[in-house]
């Protein structure tokens, strides 16, 4: 009976500990749509008086919402495109070649995931501005590929280790090039972890403020990563309701490029049954 009990207890505790972390995630949810529709938002979560669509009209114009998304599609869009890419590019040699200096290799690459962007920053900008590169969509884009693209070849590396070499191998029987393989076999097969480096990829550069912050100089060039800023006024002021309807905006895009290749993900790598016994 006491080890019943015991057990019991120990359940309890546990899960209230969840719904103390659930509730921690929880709330901010439940205060930005709340705040979205309420006029006379603050930091309290509250009921609205009256629900209204105030804030989601004061930031649904070109200068506040559009041009600064559109400005985040281009530079993350452009920017996750380059890694997925060059990351493909760089794990399928390091997947296929044996080699002593490949463990070094991939660990130094993770070694560079850790350092922080601010303590490159200031070499990288003096870098851009000798080559006439600050303030500039593309070079801004660079850049945001480069400071991905380490983990980016990591995790592809892995996926890529689980494509059985027989398939490739047939198919260079059939007559097919080494590119040919990688994008018609080998590709195909690893469809869940190209979803997963691509889906990460862009989440990690539609939230990063410092970069484009720092080498972005027009107004009309900003990302919305950016353009965040403009809810906060002098005096520490901010108008929380539409900073609420403006942030819901800004999550959409992650939310639905998440939804579309969702299915890619709960696939597994469809390989069963590929190599003949």
């Amino acid at each position: 009976m006491r080890a019943g009990a015991g057990r019991v207890r120990r359940r309890l505790a546990a899960d209230a500990a969840l719904l103390v972390v659930a509730a921690a995630f929880a709330v901010p949810l439940l205060w930005l749509v709340l705040a979205s529709v309420d006029t006379q938002a603050d930091l309290r979560v509250r009921i609205p008086r009256s629900v209204s669509a105030d804030n989601f009209s004061a930031v649904l114009t070109p200068d506040v919402t559009f041009t600064p998304m559109l400005n985040s599609l281009v530079l993350c869009g452009g920017a996750t495109l380059l890694t997925v890419v060059c990351a493909t590019l760089a794990a399928y040699p390091l997947s296929r070649n044996r080699s002593r200096l490949t463990r070094p290799y991939l660990l130094t690459i993770l070694f560079t995931t850790c350092l922080p962007i601010t303590a490159v920053m200031v070499p990288v900008y003096a870098l851009f501005v000798r080559v006439n590169l600050v303030d500039t969509m593309y070079g801004t884009a660079l850049f945001l590929a480069t400071s991905q693209l380490p983990f980016a070849i990591w995790l592809m590396k892995n996926f890529l280790d689980g494509v059985p070499p027989a398939l490739e191998e047939a198919a260079w029987t059939d007559g097919a090039s080494m590119p040919q393989t990688l994008v018609r076999v080998v590709l195909p097969l690893t469809g869940p972890g190209v979803a997963v480096v691509t889906i990460y990829t862009f989440i990690m550069l539609w939230g990063n403020f410092f970069v484009p912050f720092m080498l972005l100089l027009s107004p009309d060039q900003l990302p919305a990563s950016v353009s965040i800023f403009t809810f906060f006024g002098n005096h520490g002021s901010v108008v929380y309701g539409q900073l609420a309807a403006f942030s819901i905006l800004y999550s959409t895009p992650v939310l639905l490029l998440y939804v579309l290749i969702a299915r890619k993900l709960g696939g597994g790598f469809a390989m069963a049954g590929a190599v003949k016994g």
